[in-house]
This record gives C-alpha cells, structure tokens and sequence, in this order.
C-alpha cells in the first residue's frame, strides 16, 4: 500500500489582539457612533474586553430594535476611524512568514466582519490564504476543521474553545483580556509571551511531530 501524504500544514490566526492591535481604532469607532446617535459608550471599557461578536457589544448600549442598525452603522464608520490607528502586534508579520516558510497556510479566522477584516489585513501588510469572519468560540472551531487547521493562535477563551473543537493545538499570546495562567487555566496547550516566540515554537512543534 503506497504511503499516505501528510496533510498540507494550515494554522489559524485570530485577528483582534492576536494580529493586531485593534483598539485604538475600536475605540475611535465606538466615539463616533456614540457621538453621531448620542447614544453614551464607554468606549475605553469596550476594548477591555474585546472577542465576543459586535452584536453582543453593540447590546450593551442600544434598545433592542435600534441593535442592527447600530451593527450596520459602526462598520460603515469602522472604515473611516479603524485602520490608520492600528498596528501589528510584535511578532506578527514573523509569525506568518514563519509558517509561510514551512510551506504553509494561514487562515485569518475572526469574529470581525469579514470585509473589514480583509482590509485591515490589507493596511497591516499581512497575506492570508484564507480569511473567514463573523465566527466565535465554536463556530471558530468548524471554520477551522473545514480548513485542516493543525494550529489555532489567539488571545481569548473563546480562542481555545474554537481550537478544541476543530482538534487544533490551543496557541494563546496573553496580548488581549487575559493573563497566561487564566489562558492555562482555560486549556490553552501553548502560551507565548508574544508571537515573537511563535517562529522557534512552530519549529519545535514540526520537528517534534
């Protein structure tokens, strides 16, 4: 019987404080929606605790039956006030020219509306294969198994649920809402000080396999 081919080596990356440091630029968003609707967000609470999708943020501070208009409106806006501000987070161009060298793929998965996501990607200089959005925890985890995702890097628990489900390797940076330990307490199977050190640990874990 010839010999099976490995599968091709896919890892996913999630966007928000794993790639980017989106904040300044969230925030700036969630000023101008405030401002035009006048409608109160604390929007330097809002970045705290950045992940979940928008709708659930867009919750806190909208009745009901304004939410989706509210959704619609800030990422209209997000296109005017989100990409200048923000920037890669250390290690981040490394760390996908790192699987790009071992002749992978990367898949930007995200709970950010995708058409955003694309640009910012696009101002940031980072090429993904694959860029899937509007996913979260679990749904992350279908997105990534439908891709062959050995490996899912992020900074949330919802991250580590997404890689759980696809039977990904949990990589955690503690860049966004949580510490190490809390990412370790959460079942995180990896947790860097930044993806600075994703490069020698994506090494380690090819030789390793």
């Amino acid at each position: 019987m010839p010999a099976t081919s490995p599968a091709p080596l896919t890892v996913g990356f999630d966007l928000d404080m794993t790639l980017l440091d989106t904040r300044p630029g969230i925030r700036a968003t969630y000023l101008a929606l405030s401002a035009e609707t006048g409608t109160p967000i604390d929007a330097d609470l809002v970045v705290t605790r950045l992940g979940p999708p928008l709708v659930e943020e867009i919750r806190n501070w909208f009745p009901a039956d304004e939410v989706e208009r509210a959704v619609d409106r800030y990422r209209e806006l997000y296109r005017d006030y989100a990409f200048a501000p923000t920037v890669a987070l250390p290690g981040a161009h490394a760390a996908v020219e790192a699987v790009r060298a071992h002749g992978g793929r990367v898949a930007v998965i995200t709970g950010k509306y995708e058409p955003n996501a694309r640009l910012h990607l696009e101002h940031a200089g980072l090429a993904a294969d694959t860029v899937i959005g509007d996913l979260w925890a679990e749904t992350k985890g279908v997105a990534l198994r439908e891709h062959g995702a050995s490996v899912y890097v992020g900074d949330h628990l919802g991250d580590i649920r997404g890689a759980r489900h696809a039977g990904a390797v949990a990589v955690c940076v503690p860049t966004g809402p949580y510490g190490a330990e809390e990412l370790r307490a959460a079942g995180a199977d990896v947790v860097l000080t930044d993806l600075t050190a994703f490069p020698d640990w994506l090494a380690g874990h090819l030789a390793a396999g």
